[in-house]
């Protein structure tokens, strides 16, 4: 069976858009940067995803792409990126480290070696820059003063193209969210009383690695009281008899990230976790019917949030109930009450509904989806199967 991944071909066609993209915005040359935690837009246009060090793909309107790293990840983006020329440059070095660092090894080149090819091939007055709110104000000085032309803040270009997606990439989140969902499955069908947060959280961690798991891009978790943590890391905090679960676990396949979480508790729960429980996953389905295309997004923001209204909930409500989902575990759109724009057919998103401070505990469902014409169709069929189950139950 074919390896589920972005084919080179698509790589292609992405730099055809972008190039096009140049042309109206009047750039002659395209810099998108990305390191270890702000990967997203690098891995798109090339794939490379570096590990302590730097990285960019740096393309001309009339030129080819170039991957560029630092010594130590000259392996890696070989092995990963998808483009041939891979080239080093000593300003993306360890980004931990105040020291100079010597490769005697390396055969560097420089940004104003990359300027000079850029203006053989062509003009070089307008330099975007994509990432340059993710780099260092020291990089980007370095970037200024070496091209020589003038910066511009490009990231609306990733924006853009990145927002719908092909078959390739909802292809590489479905593996992404069904891998999510085999650990968040392990988590919960295991004996987690007496437990350390961390050894829970290690359950679903090690059970996604064994699915094939490229990264665990995060495990928020917190029991108990610390369900309310929103965003908690998990912690030596023991599991006790009748705790909420807060889970969140998200998970990278080929570049593409899916989180899955769904509200539950271990062992004799209070009727105040119970309804927790309940008032989420029945928000959840007082919103899905509006995730469709052509439908405004703020109609289905509008409808957890009137459900919460109706409920009393409101003020433990703490934030926008959905997000894109992409290359980043968050990404556009991110709408609000005021969105008017719609949803489009290939859009994915991931329901982020939430409840934090209630005096039965807190917590969130994520559930991953592909918009469609006829509605939105899930990528995590464990935790679609579980808010089903507990509303089935419930009628």
């Amino acid at each position: 069976m074919a390896k589920i991944r972005i084919p080179k071909s698509e790589f292609e066609q992405r730099i055809v858009e972008i190039k096009k993209l140049m042309e109206r915005d009047n750039l002659d040359a395209i810099l998108v940067y990305g390191d270890e935690y702000r990967k997203e837009n690098l891995r798109y246009v090339s794939n490379y995803w570096p590990i302590f060090e730097r990285g960019a793909m740096l393309v001309s309107r009339n030129g080819k792409p170039i991957t560029l790293c630092a010594p130590e990840g000259q392996k890696v983006a070989e092995e990963m990126s998808v483009w041939e020329d891979v080239r080093l440059l000593p300003d993306f070095l360890c980004v931990t480290v105040p020291d100079e660092i010597d490769y005697p090894l390396a055969n560097y080149t420089s940004f104003r070696a990359l300027a000079a090819q850029i203006r053989e091939e062509g003009k070089l007055e307008r330099l975007g820059v994509v990432g340059i709110d993710a780099m260092s104000a020291s990089l980007l000085n370095i970037i200024t003063q070496t091209f020589g032309c003038e910066i511009v803040d490009a990231n609306d270009i990733l924006f853009e193209i990145r927002r719908e997606k092909s078959e390739n990439e909802i292809a590489c989140l479905t593996e992404a969210a069904r891998i999510a969902d085999c650990g968040f499955k392990a988590l919960m069908e295991a004996d987690l009383i007496g437990l350390t947060e961390v050894a829970a959280a290690g359950i679903a961690e090690g059970a996604a690695r064994r699915e094939g798991a490229e990264a665990v891009i995060f495990t928020v978790f917190g029991s108990g009281d610390r369900s309310a943590t929103i965003v908690g890391r998990p912690s030596d905090k023991i599991i006790e008899d009748g705790d909420m679960i807060m889970c969140a676990l998200a998970i990278q396949y080929e570049g593409y990230v899916a989180t899955c979480e769904a509200p539950f508790a271990v062992g004799n729960y209070s009727k105040e976790t119970e309804r927790v429980i309940d008032v989420l996953i029945r928000a959840k389905e007082a919103g899905l019917p509006y995730l469709k295309a052509g439908v405004p997004m703020n109609k289905f923001v509008r409808a957890v949030r009137d459900f919460f209204r109706a409920e009393g909930l409101s003020e433990y409500d703490v934030y926008p109930p959905l997000h894109g989902i992409g290359c980043a575990e968050a990404e556009s759109p991110y709408p609000n009450e005021s969105t008017e724009a719609v949803f489009k057919a290939g859009m994915t998103c991931n329901t982020d509904i939430s409840l934090f401070g209630l005096a039965g505990g807190s917590n969130r469902i994520e559930e991953g989806f592909v918009v469609t014409e006829d509605g939105a169709k899930s990528l995590s069929p464990y935790v679609h199967e579980y808010c089903e189950k507990w509303l089935a139950g419930k009628r």
